[in-house]
């Protein structure tokens, strides 16, 4: 059982942000300490990525635990409607899919960033390992 309130509940879920979060903003900070020069939300690429690094034609995704599907302790589905949030979690798990694959049919290369590995180490270690792959 929720611990609050249906209305309490909605308002908190409208407050949810789909740009500038708390997980983005970190990752940003690490990539300009590193010395990286980015773009934001660039929404003439598939998907619209958090992070553009035009230099290195990479897209940095972060992804939410709990929206994006992860598997760990964030992700864990609500005790009520069950089914809504499945099926919504599934589809987004799709749309990422699909949005990795349409950046990678224009030549960009993706990176996804789950919130909950989030640290100046792990950031860069993938960055890394991405452009050691080049």
């Amino acid at each position: 059982m929720d611990v609050f309130d249906k209305d309490k509940r909605s308002k908190i879920m409208r407050s949810v942000r789909g740009e500038n979060t708390g997980p983005e903003l970190r990752v940003r900070k690490i990539l300009h300490a590193a010395g990286y020069r980015f773009r934001l939300h660039r929404k003439d690429l598939p998907g619209s990525p958090d992070i553009f690094l035009p230099k290195h034609r990479i897209a940095v995704l972060v992804h939410g635990c709990f929206w994006h599907g992860h598997a760990c302790r964030r992700a864990k589905l609500p005790e009520t409607r069950t089914g809504f949030w499945a099926l919504k979690i599934s589809k987004n798990i799709e749309r990422d899919k699909a949005v990795v694959s349409a950046l990678a049919a224009q030549g960009i290369r993706s990176v996804v960033l789950w919130q909950c590995e989030i640290s100046p180490d792990a950031v860069l270690n993938a960055l890394s390992e991405l452009l050691d792959s080049a």
